[in-house]
Order: C-alpha cells, then structure tokens, then sequence
C-alpha cells in the first residue's frame, strides 16, 4: 500500500525545512496542500515540480476522494501553509480516512510555531497543554478560560493581531496577571518574543501596535505545595480591602502570587465582607 506523508514546511523561513522533506516533496505523486499559492513558493524556493492540488477547510471533503485514488498509484504528501500539517489545519478527516483505507500515514516533522514559541518562553516546558486559537466570540472565550483557570500546565494559544489586546486582557481577568511569553513572527524577519505578566504585555502591546501573527505561552495555574495558607491570604485580601482597592479586580490580581483560584478568593472576599457587615450593624 502506498503512504500519505505529513510533510511539516516552513513557518516563516524558507530554510526551516529538512533535507529529508525536500526529498519526499520530490517523490511523491502529488502534493495536497492548504494553499497551493503558498506552496508554489517553497517549490520554486528548491527547484520541485512535483503537481499540486488544493486541499483546505472549504473543500477537504470534495478533495478527500482524489487523494485517495491517488494513493492507490502511489504516495502522496500532505502540507499545509505553514508548519504541521492537521494541527489546527485541514488533515485530520484524511488521516483517518487514509488509515481506514489501509495505507500508511507518515509524519515527516518539522517547524511548529507552538513548540517553537514554548520552547523560547522561559516557561515549563515538561507538561504542557496547547489549546490552538482562543475562541473569537467574548462569551465562549471566557467559558473556556474559566474551565482551564485551576489547570497546572504551562498553556499556549495561538492568536490573530486583531484580538490580540481583548484576549490579553481576557487572560489576565480571568486567569489572574500570570507570566507570558507573546512570540510574534517567529522565525521571520521581525520575530519578537515578550517576555513578562500580562499587566505588562497589555501595556506593551497598546503602544507597540500588534502585527503578524501571535503564539502565546502562558504560565500554569501554581501547584498545591506553592499555595499561601488561608491564613496568608485573608491578610493579604485585608491589606488591600484597607487601601480601598476595587473588590472586582482583587481576585484576578491574587490568583498568580497565591495559588487559590479566583472562585475560591472571591468567596474568601465575601465572608471578610459579610463580617465586616455583622460588626457594623
């Protein structure tokens, strides 16, 4: 039988492609990719004439049959614009698809901007958990965050420019203000990594206007043995309650130094009010 090839390209420079991909490009019968316009540079790039199809989100099904039939005259190589392929783009229906019809998948690996990015970060990088792009509409966006907040992972998430400030400040709400890394243009001409807490790449970002594309890795929720006592952060939330701090923001502040979670501060704020409320009447 014959094999479909998982051929991982270029995330920005053309060089980041192994000596080993360029061959199986050469080889194979046809090329499925995301965006054949995109691909045609990386064929010229290397002198390969190898014929390209289109297979993207729009019309992966259609597309599914030919490389199928394909496979049954020789093997093909999946790519997709850039980076490896099936993550977060088209691929996955034809992998289980190729392997139901009894050929063989292999991955040729390659550049990843997620691995890219959390490998650069300054983060943990032992255990860690990749989400892919924040959801776009407010509500869902901040369902998901609430439901991964108590998780010890380091995260990443992939990001466009334009709602990149909105999920920054999302994040911060409610995930409180951990520490990030923000790649941006990886491995292209302008790449950037920021390093530092959201508060600071909210601020960051608002003067340095966001452009290219955006992975970010974000901090883990702290582990059980790094927490403060409860006795620590009921003086803690006193001190700021003292200072006249706004009790809405309190508990996305605390949430990163002290390890509680921000349901679990926001319930200790409520029973410091409520006896603050018994001693006043």
């Amino acid at each position: 039988m014959s094999t479909l090839y998982l051929v991982a390209t270029p995330i920005g420079n053309l060089e980041d492609i192994s000596a080993r991909a360029l061959r199986i490009l050469r080889e194979v019968r046809l090329i499925a990719a995301e965006d054949t316009r995109q691909t045609a540079k990386l064929l010229r790039r290397y002198d390969i004439h190898t014929p390209c199809t289109s297979y993207h989100e729009h019309n992966k099904l259609v597309r599914l049959e030919r490389v199928l039939e394909t496979l049954q005259e020789g093997d093909v190589a999946l790519v997709s614009d850039a980076g490896t392929p099936a993550l977060n783009d088209p691929g996955y229906e034809l992998v289980r698809a190729v392997i139901a019809a009894g050929h063989a998948i292999s991955p040729i690996p390659g550049a990843c901007a997620p691995i890219a990015a959390l490998v650069a970060s300054g983060l943990p990088t032992d255990s860690f958990l990749y989400l892919g792009y924040l959801p776009r509409k407010l509500g869902d966006r901040q369902r998901l965050l609430v439901e991964i907040s108590e998780l010890p992972y380091t995260l990443i998430f992939l990001e466009a420019p334009h709602r990149i400030l909105a999920s920054l400040e999302d994040l911060q709400d409610k995930l409180g203000d951990r520490q990030i890394a923000v790649g941006r243009e990886l491995t292209k001409l302008h790449e950037e990594i920021f390093r530092g807490r959201l508060s600071e790449a909210l601020t960051y970002f608002l003067v340095h206007p966001p452009r290219g594309e955006f992975t970010l890795v974000l901090s883990g929720f702290p582990l059980q043995a790094e927490r403060w006592t409860e006795e620590h952060l009921n003086s803690a939330l006193q001190t700021h309650l003292t200072r006249g701090e706004p009790v809405s923001q309190l508990a996305a502040q605390l949430v990163a130094p002290s390890g509680w979670s921000r349901r679990q501060i926001y319930q200790h704020l409520l029973k410091i009010q409520g006896k603050k409320g018994s001693k006043n009447s």
